[in-house]
């Protein structure tokens, strides 16, 4: 059986293992130690840094495949791979524009796709300018590192917004500017692709954000059109195929009101499993981490029909305090109260908002699957229920 290396150490190269071992798939993964997410479950963990290249090359050596937990391995290094004959998926090319967001926003613009107005930042006048062009609707973003609210800022003055830039910059970190969007809710529309040209798109999902986490995913969406749902796989399909991506392709998207009802514009992209595509362990025929591991093998991609009518996933976000009730103790309860409830846990020890783990509920209604994983993931956080 092949042989696939993973760079990144998190809960998705965790939940990638899980999937390999079902499949037959052999495995190995760089960690910067033992106690990591991913550390703690693969049979083969090699310890290294991504960042240095003596690292990567001792990981990769002689696996069938290699591909990434997240978008921060240098580029360069992952074509210096390439160049000594490693399968790496996503590649070099594909993968900049889920690292660089001014780039990203470039190219999804050239390609006709919809996106907010956007410049570059390499001033104070740039970004007072791009104020005054949008009336105030300003999100500085940095172009490469941020996640989960990270690396976003919103000015609410002029002032402030040119104060800001030059702290910025002082700082050496590279800005892009954007006009915010008033959206409705935000989406999710995930694609998978293989290097054969193999696409499958899941059903789109509406996510539900707490201080820039993704919270809440509801598969499908609710209350959405057949048309904007179609529109918004197409839309994703155009992107993985554009791109050249390979892997779980995540499309980010802001609903909102248009002259002639719902649109959409393109927020972010993820080349790897996504936090939104969670609910698709247990709500869909194909999950998301079996799916990309099937993708970067390049082998057949599995059908992405759903399970149920509605599934609901509720991340298990640290809260102010640890609870002194063990999490085994607090597990069993969930099972005991709802049986339908799926738990999966990381392995991470408590931290404030941390991602510990989610909750996925398969059920006949939104409202019935959202109402039980909200109740099932408060009990994990705090030791209560909701009610």
């Amino acid at each position: 059986m092949p042989v696939v290396a993973v760079i990144g150490d998190g809960q998705l190269a965790r939940m990638m293992q899980t999937e390999a071992i079902e499949l037959g798939v052999e495995t190995r993964v760089l960690a910067s130690n033992d106690d990591a997410s991913a550390a703690q479950v693969f049979g083969d963990v090699r310890l290294g840094d991504y960042t240095v290249l003596e690292h990567l090359r001792a990981v990769v050596d002689g696996a069938d495949a290699v591909t990434f937990d997240h978008e921060h391995v240098p580029n360069e290094y992952a074509q210096l791979l390439i160049d000594d004959g490693v399968t790496v998926e996503p590649r070099p090319e594909a993968l900049i524009y889920a690292q660089d967001k001014l780039e990203q926003r470039k190219r999804l613009a050239e390609a006709g796709l919809p996106v907010p107005a956007f410049a570059a930042v390499e001033s104070v006048a740039d970004a007072e300018v791009f104020w005054d062009e949008t009336g105030g609707q300003v999100c500085l973003k940095a172009t490469r590192g941020g996640y989960d609210g990270h690396g976003v800022w919103f000015p609410a003055t002029r002032e402030e917004c040119a104060e800001l830039v030059e702290e910025l910059l002082g700082r050496d970190l590279p800005l892009m500017a954007e006009q915010k969007v008033a959206f409705t809710r935000e989406l999710s529309a995930m694609v998978a692709r293989n290097r054969s040209g193999d696409v499958r798109a899941w059903p789109v999902v509406e996510s539900r954000q707490d201080g820039g986490i993704c919270r809440v995913a509801i598969a499908p969406a609710p209350n959405m059109s057949a048309e904007l749902a179609e529109r918004c796989e197409e839309l994703a399909v155009r992107v993985a195929e554009g791109l050249g991506v390979t892997g779980v392709l995540a499309v980010e998207l802001f609903e909102f009101e248009g002259e002639n009802g719902p649109e959409v514009s393109v927020n972010e992209l993820a080349m790897r499993p996504h936090n939104t595509g969670h609910w698709t362990q247990d709500g869909c025929v194909t999950s998301q981490f079996e799916q990309h591991l099937r993708a970067v093998l390049d082998w057949p991609l599995g059908a992405v029909d759903r399970c149920a009518p509605a599934t609901v996933m509720v991340n298990t976000l640290g809260g102010e305090e640890d609870p002194d009730t063990p999490m085994s103790e607090r597990v069993i309860a969930v099972m005991r109260k709802y049986p339908q409830v799926k738990v999966h846990l990381y392995g991470k020890d408590h931290r404030p908002g941390r991602k510990m783990g989610h909750v996925n509920v398969n059920a006949d209604t939104v409202d019935e699957a959202l109402a039980i994983a909200e109740d099932a993931a408060h009990y994990i956080i705090n030791a209560t229920w909701k009610d």
